[in-house]
This record gives C-alpha cells, sequence and structure tokens, in this order.
C-alpha cells in the first residue's frame, strides 16, 4: 500500500509533464510540416 501511495502521484507527474511538453511542441510548430524534411533529404544540393 506504501508503494501505491509513491507511485501514482510519481505517474500523474509523469504523464502531465509528457502531456505538457506535447502542447509546448505543438504550440511551437513542431508538427506544422510534417512532408518538408522528407523531401529535403533528396534535394540534392550544388555547394561550388
Amino acid at each position: 500500500m506504501n508503494g501505491l501511495a509513491f507511485l501514482i502521484p510519481v505517474a500523474l507527474a509523469l504523464s502531465l509533464g509528457g502531456l505538457a511538453a506535447f502542447f509546448w511542441s505543438m504550440r511551437d510548430g513542431q508538427y506544422d510540416d510534417l512532408d518538408g524534411a522528407a523531401y529535403r533529404i533528396l534535394i540534392e544540393d550544388d555547394e561550388a
């Protein structure tokens, strides 16, 4: 029982931290251009 009293708040804190990180990345524009990175790897840069 003492283990549950410790693990439940830890699990809730970790899940809220993950949710906060997800919303922060959404607000920061991390997922705006999902296809751009996939196409950029195919474009050859001509560097002289």
